[in-house]
């Protein structure tokens, strides 16, 4: 019987940064794709058609596109940073009602409250509910209002008003950060490659052993989920191996 491919397939990254390594899958793969290009060049003569044909350079690039999102797959495959536990989580749309004096309102996440996102209107004069309000240093006047360590301080004259505030805290419990800095050129996260299809029980398996990302996208979109798309290039290890491909019909 012959061998067909159907469906996306599976997919793993390995980084090689290490000596002990865990694999990484690209969860909820919806494509892969390895690309083999090569540079020909033609010998011509007197005549219409190449007296001979030589390959040059060949280039080796690969294509995924996945919907789970881990944050060590983003640090072992792209950034090659600095990974800690841990979440940054923001809070949209908090609701709360400014008091009387002292005209403050305290977030629900205030002990771990890191950066303000803004506020706005939800009650008042028609010109009010939802425009935003400007932030100041201090003593805020109707429209304004200064934060600190998650307590929103707000005008006199806005008492009783509803407001609506983003801002983003942490959590310890779950999670992952991975910090984004500032590397010195070269920096190269490598990892190899396993893209895996089966189909009617029989298999191909194309191991890469050398792969290096050059673009990481996180689109998002109104009504459907985020596809996160990697972009890589494949090259030889120190063994000058590329990778193997594995088919079940036999030649």
């Amino acid at each position: 019987m012959a061998q067909y491919g159907f469906g996306s397939g599976s997919m793993w990254a390995t980084t090689t940064a290490g000596t002990t390594n865990t694999p990484a899958r690209f969860g909820a793969l919806q494509e892969a794709s390895l690309d083999f290009s090569a540079n020909v060049k033609e010998l011509y003569g007197t005549y219409q058609l190449p007296l001979a044909v030589a390959r040059g350079t060949i280039k080796v690039q690969g294509k995924a596109k996945y919907a789970q999102i881990q944050g060590r797959m983003f640090n072992d495959i792209y950034f090659g940073a600095t990974m800690a536990s841990g979440e940054i989580n923001t809070s949209v749309d908090e609701a709360g009602t400014i008091p009387t004096t002292p005209y403050q309102v305290t977030v629900a996440n205030s002990a771990t409250w890191t950066v303000d996102l803004g506020v706005k209107y939800t009650s008042g004069t028609a010109a009010q509910i939802g425009t935003s309000l400007v932030r100041v240093a201090s003593a805020p006047a109707t429209g304004q209002y200064s934060v600190t360590a998650g307590v929103y301080t707000f005008a006199a004259a806005d008492t009783g008003l509803g407001v609506a505030i983003c801002y983003n805290y942490t959590t310890a419990a779950v999670g992952d950060v991975v910090t984004m800095s500032n590397q010195l050129l070269g920096t190269t996260p490598v990892f190899t490659a396993v893209l895996s299809q089966v189909f009617v029980t029989k298999q191909i398996t194309w191991s890469m052993t050398q792969c290096t990302s050059s673009k990481l996208s996180f689109p998002t979109k109104l009504e459907d989920f985020a596809y996160l798309e990697l972009d890589f290039s494949c090259y030889c290890n120190q063994a000058n191996v590329l990778g193997t491909i594995s088919v079940a019909e036999t030649s």
